[in-house]
């Protein structure tokens, strides 16, 4: 069974997370604070980590930078911060995704089963072992960097567009932040030039969205990043 560390202060929040969690068949430990959280992960190995950010003990952010010094376990932010800063924070230090509470148990549940088929092998967990990655719209060659419309023909992207489109395609699912693109396309002194992204971004959704106007495929998560959705 899937094993689901949740690390909440908060416990009737904490109780009916386990309990829901319980009744479709996850393993789930539960700790109140940071500094259980690291023990109970180094103890038990989960495969998903639910965290809030507000721990009594240290910051949520904290807790990500310890478990990601040691383990790729996807990890869910959980919190009444609704601050753009503090949620791309707790993304740079090693998050995967994040939810904002008051949060849908659907929603939540959601998340978490595309978070562990991320990081299961084999199974799209990335882009890594998917040579040709498809959408409705258009469908990514990696090995060969190049992309194809729905009716098959080539499009033409530049180096920059070819850049920021792979790392995105190399995550499904999941928020890539300015901060990150940034520094991965132009590097660590341009980590505050989001009028780049929103350039490159414009253009590649003209290239490859059926409506760039309402794009499906490369959404904007506002003040935060971008997300590839296949």
């Amino acid at each position: 069974m899937t094993r689901v560390l949740v690390v909440d202060d908060e416990p009737q929040l904490v109780r009916a997370l386990v309990i829901n969690l319980r009744a479709r068949h996850y393993d789930v430990d539960a700790a109140p604070d940071g500094a259980g959280a690291l023990r109970l992960a180094a103890a038990h190995n989960p495969d998903v980590v639910l965290l809030d950010l507000s721990l009594p003990d240290m910051d949520g952010a904290e807790v990500i930078r310890g478990l990601r010094g040691w383990t790729r376990v996807p990890i869910i932010v959980l919190s009444a911060r609704h601050a753009s800063k503090e949620k791309v924070q707790a993304l740079d230090a090693g998050a995967d995704d994040y939810v904002t509470k008051p949060f849908g148990m659907d929603e939540l549940l959601a998340r978490l089963r595309a978070a562990v088929r991320r990081a299961e092998p084999g199974t799209g967990g990335g882009a890594d072992d998917q040579a040709v990655v498809v959408t409705d719209a258009f469908t990514v060659d990696l090995a060969a960097k190049k992309v194809h419309g729905s009716g098959g023909a080539d499009v033409r992207l530049t180096p920059t567009e070819w850049h920021l489109l792979e790392i995105l395609v190399r995550n499904p699912g999941r928020l890539v932040t300015q901060t990150q693109l940034l520094q991965e396309v132009w590097g660590p002194s341009y980590r505050s030039e989001t009028n780049y992204l929103r350039v490159y971004l414009a253009q590649l959704r003209r290239k490859l969205e059926p409506d760039p106007a309402r794009p499906r495929h490369l959404i904007t998560e506002p003040g935060m990043g971008y997300r590839f959705e296949p």
